[in-house]
This record gives C-alpha cells, structure tokens and sequence, in this order.
C-alpha cells in the first residue's frame, strides 16, 4: 500500500457491508483464546479460496474468560477457512505482553497481522517494525481513533465514543436520572470513551465505577455495595455482555430498582433483553470485526484492495437491540455471530 498520501484529513466512516455470499460460510468452532498461540483453520472448507496458502496472525487483548472475543475469533475463522489462510491466534490483556505477540508473529514472517489497540501507545514501536518489516497491519475492535497515528493500513471497528454518546441519549429518553458506568479494565482506551460518551450527552448525573474484569465474582460484589451505598443510581451501564448479567445480579441482590443496558450482546444477553433482566443493549458486531480483518488481509495480499480508502475506519456500529428486535436477532446470537 502506498503511504504517501496525508493522513491529515478528517474521517468520515464507512459503514461495513460484507457480500452476503462470504457471510454465508460456517465459522470453526472457538474457545476462549489465552496467551499461548493456536492455529485454526488448516483444513478443506467448502468455496475454499485456491490462492496461495498465506498466514496470517490475530493478536487482542482478550482477558481469559471474556466471550466476546469468542465471536470475533470465529468470525476471523471463517474467512481464514474460505481464503486459504492459516490464521494464528493469540491475546493477552497486558500490553506489553500483546506487543511481544505481534513481534514473535514478525518473527515468525506471516503475511498480514491483525491487532486490536486497546492500549496503543505499547504497540506504536511493534507496529513501526512490522511496517519495516513490509508486513500489512489492520487493525480491530479497539484504536478507532489511533490506528492512522499508528500507521495500520486498515480499521474495523465502531467509534466508542459515538457508541457512547447514543447510549448517553437513550437514557435521557428512558427518563434516567444518575446513571453509574462500571469499566472492567482500566487503561483500556475504548472502554474509557465510551463512558465519556455516556456523560457528554446523558442529562443526568454519570458516575465512573472501576471493577475488576478478571475476577467475575468481585465485579459483582463492588457493583452491588454501590447500589447499597447510593440508592438515586437508577441505571447501571455495562461494558460487555458478562459484565451486564453479572450487573443484574447485583442489582437484585442491593434491592435496587435500577435498570441494567450495556455495550455488547451474547446469547445469554439476548434471553436476558427478551426477559426484561436488562433494558437494551448497543451492538458491534464483533464476528464482522474478526472477519473482515482477515478478509481484508487476504483482498491487500492477492488483489491489491484496501477499504475505506486507507483514510477511513470501516465501521460495524453501534446498533441498539432491545425488545422490538432481539428476538430477530437472537437466532444469529444463538449461532455465535451476533
């Protein structure tokens, strides 16, 4: 990809649209990733791709447990199972930790790496190598407003703070009045800008309530002396699916009458919006995240095609779902790509 053009200019986002016959292929089956690399899709898939075998390498920074990574990974799977690419996948929640995973996959001399940067500054001098290095780099999930800085080729993606800031007007429009956003990991540049969005736009009163993500059952208990402590909080907004249902618990178990909405969906969220357990949730669409970062890999190595222009993120939201629609929507969540 030529990099002499400016990247000055100001972006303006596309919205992703994948070709309804791509997405029509099955994902492998996927676990919850941990920090030891694992291959997938090494074998026959139907529409295989008959171009030359390429490898490609996915690095995040997924926490051991959170499920939501699960539907990125599958999602990458699957287009590695219809291009022909041999896709390596590895995370790690500590930055340092996840930038020595994109060096050993520069290491390794793959064809393309795909990273999230949910910490960005520790993976500016592994990015700069892997570019030396004439290795493609896209980014995914987290960095919408730092992959350019970065120098990544491509972006996949919603804009946190655009996510936050709707999520912020919904709840004006829910009559809210104090609302407390509880980040499960601190540091984390997305999470933090989505509850800046929350408190730009939200008329109400916004508290920022800081858990520990990796330990489920200390999320539970800080959220709930919070709801004990401050009784007017009558919405608790979630950063993750996991973090919503363990949410809910806690406001039963405080006696509390708030209302649970959150950024992200699983199957269990879906049943948890159709029950009423929480109010709403906004969705990323974290399968097309992990699909078209490889997808987009193997369109660079064998076409020469970039999206967006190399200019603009590809964005995969944020949309709401809520009772009108969940139930149309719970099928693709049953399925692990919703």
């Amino acid at each position: 990809m030529d990099r002499s053009y400016s990247r000055s200019r100001r972006l303006t986002p596309v919205v992703a649209v994948a070709a309804a016959a791509a997405l029509t292929l099955a994902g492998c089956s996927s676990s919850s990733g941990g920090k030891k690399a694992e291959e997938s899709a090494d074998g026959a898939s139907a529409g295989k791709a008959t171009t030359p075998r390429m490898t490609i390498a996915l690095v995040t920074h997924q926490s051991a447990g959170d499920t939501f990574w699960d539907i990125v990974r599958k999602g990458a799977e699957a287009a590695a199972a219809k291009g022909n690419v041999k896709l390596v996948y590895s995370a790690d929640p500590n930055a340092g930790n996840q930038a020595n995973l994109v060096q050993n996959a520069i290491d390794q001399k793959v064809d393309g790496i795909a990273i999230t940067l949910a910490k960005p500054d520790a993976l500016k001098d592994v990015v700069s190598k892997a570019n030396a290095a004439g290795i493609p780099v896209v980014g995914l999930n987290s960095g919408v407003s730092e992959w350019q800085k970065l120098g990544l080729m491509e972006f996949f993606g919603q804009d946190e703070t655009v996510a936050g800031e709707a999520l912020g007007k919904r709840l004006n429009e829910a009559g809210a009045k104090k609302a407390v956003c509880v980040i499960q990991e601190q540091g984390n540049i997305g999470l933090t800008q989505r509850c800046d969005g929350v408190k730009k736009t939200f008329e109400g009163d916004t508290e920022t309530l800081n858990v520990n993500g990796t330990d489920m059952p200390s999320v539970k208990s800080t959220i709930t002396a919070k709801l004990k402590q401050d009784s007017d909080i009558d919405y608790v907004v979630a950063l993750g699916a996991p973090f919503a249902l363990t949410a809910a618990q806690s406001v039963s178990e405080a006696g509390s009458k708030a209302k649970v909405a959150t950024f992200d969906l699983n199957k269990q969220l879906t049943g948890a919006i159709s029950e009423g357990t929480i109010e709403f949730a906004v969705d990323q669409q974290p399968y097309l995240q992990g699909y078209l970062a490889i997808d987009s890999l193997w369109l660079y190595k064998n076409n020469g095609n970039y999206m967006g222009g190399g200019e603009q993120p590809v964005l995969t939201g944020p949309a709401f779902v809520d009772k009108s629609n969940v139930e149309a929507i719970a099928k693709f969540a049953a399925k692990g790509t919703r």
